[in-house]
């Protein structure tokens, strides 16, 4: 289990990386979960990913609050907001996919606003 654990947090990792240069792609949670799996699997790691200059505050609030940064929230509610706005002028979806497009977006930043702001 702990080589899945390791396979797993270096593929999360280099998702947060692919998302620290794509709008839509985010890349703290990838961050989080990564995190997860090094608990589990690479001490050095996780100290790596929590001792980070750039990520690693962020990292350590999630563990100790499950907090979220102000400017984290409004970037994800733009990131969602660029990404439904790309989404439908790229694929002029039908009504009813436009909406379950639209309600699972806002699940999520619904989600990450009702997290303590750090």
């Amino acid at each position: 289990m702990r080589g899945l654990y390791l396979a797993a947090g270096l593929l999360f990792v280099a998702l947060g990386f692919i998302g620290a240069f794509l709008p839509v792609l985010p890349t703290t949670p990838f961050l989080i979960v990564a995190a997860a799996c090094f608990a589990r699997s690479s001490q050095r790691l996780e100290s790596w990913l929590l001792d980070h200059p750039r990520f690693g505050p962020l990292l350590r609030q999630w563990r100790e609050r499950g907090a979220v940064p102000r400017q984290a929230k409004l970037m994800s509610l733009a990131g969602s907001s660029v990404g439904f706005l790309l989404f439908w002028i790229g694929y002029e979806p039908e009504p009813v996919s436009a909406i379950a497009v639209a309600a699972l977006m806002l699940a999520g930043v619904a989600y990450v606003f009702s997290r303590p702001s750090a």
